[in-house]
C-alpha cells in the first residue's frame, strides 16, 4: 500500500495504479458516508461514483487535492449531498413508496431472525426522523457526527479530514449531540 503522500502525489500525474488504489481504498468509506447520510442505497452509489468523476477532473487543475485525498473526497461527498437534499426540497420529497431504501436483495435486520413488518415501519420511521434533525443541524455538525458516529473515527481524524484540531472537532461534536437530542425531543412531544 502506498503512503498517503506518494499516492496523492502519483495521483496527480495521473498515474493509473495510484488512481486505482485511491478508488480502492477511499470507495467503500465514502459510499457508507453517503448512504448514511442519505438512506438511499442507489443515491449514495451515484453520488460515489460522481466524487471520484470530479477527483479525476480536478486532478492536473489547482481544484486539486493539495494535502490529503481523504479530506478532499469527503469534502465533495458532503457537498455534493447536500446538493441532493437541495434538489429533493425544492423538487418535493419521495413517497414512501418511492424510496428505495436498500439494495435490492438485502433485508436489513433478517440475518437470523425474521424482522416483523411493523418492525421495519417503525425503524424507517426512526431513520426518517433522525434524518430529518440532522438536516436541521449546520453542515459542519452534521459532518461531524456522521464522521464520528457513522465512520466511527477518532476526533483527531476527522479534525486532520476537517482541518480544524481535535478540541474544536470535541466541542462540535458535544453541541451537535446536544441540539439532536434537543430536536428530537421536541419532534416527540409535537407527534404525542
Amino acid at each position: 500500500m502506498i503512503a498517503s503522500e506518494q499516492l496523492l502525489e502519483r495521483a496527480r500525474q495521473l498515474d493509473s495504479q495510484a488512481l486505482a488504489e485511491v478508488y480502492d481504498r477511499y470507495a467503500e468509506p465514502i459510499y457508507r458516508y453517503l448512504y448514511r447520510y442519505l438512506g438511499d442505497a442507489a443515491q449514495a452509489e451515484d453520488l460515489t461514483g460522481e466524487v471520484f468523476l470530479r477527483l479525476l477532473q480536478a486532478l492536473g487543475t489547482r481544484r486539486a487535492p493539495r494535502e490529503r485525498i481523504d479530506a478532499w473526497l469527503y469534502r465533495v461527498a458532503h457537498n455534493l449531498a447536500m446538493d441532493w437534499f437541495r434538489q429533493r426540497r425544492k423538487h418535493g420529497n419521495l413517497s414512501l413508496d418511492e424510496r428505495p431504501d436498500e439494495p435490492e436483495g438485502e433485508v436489513p435486520g433478517r440475518s437470523g431472525g425474521e424482522e416483523l413488518p411493523w418492525q421495519a415501519v417503525v425503524k424507517n420511521q426512526e431513520e426518517e426522523q433522525l434524518r430529518a434533525a440532522l438536516q436541521r443541524l449546520t453542515p459542519e455538525q452534521q459532518q461531524v457526527l456522521l464522521l464520528r458516529f457513522g465512520e466511527g473515527l477518532k476526533p483527531a481524524e476527522v479534525g486532520a479530514l476537517m482541518g480544524k484540531s481535535e478540541g474544536a472537532i470535541k466541542v462540535l461534536q458535544y453541541r451537535a449531540v446536544q441540539r439532536l437530542k434537543k430536536l428530537l425531543v421536541e419532534e416527540e412531544t409535537t407527534r404525542g
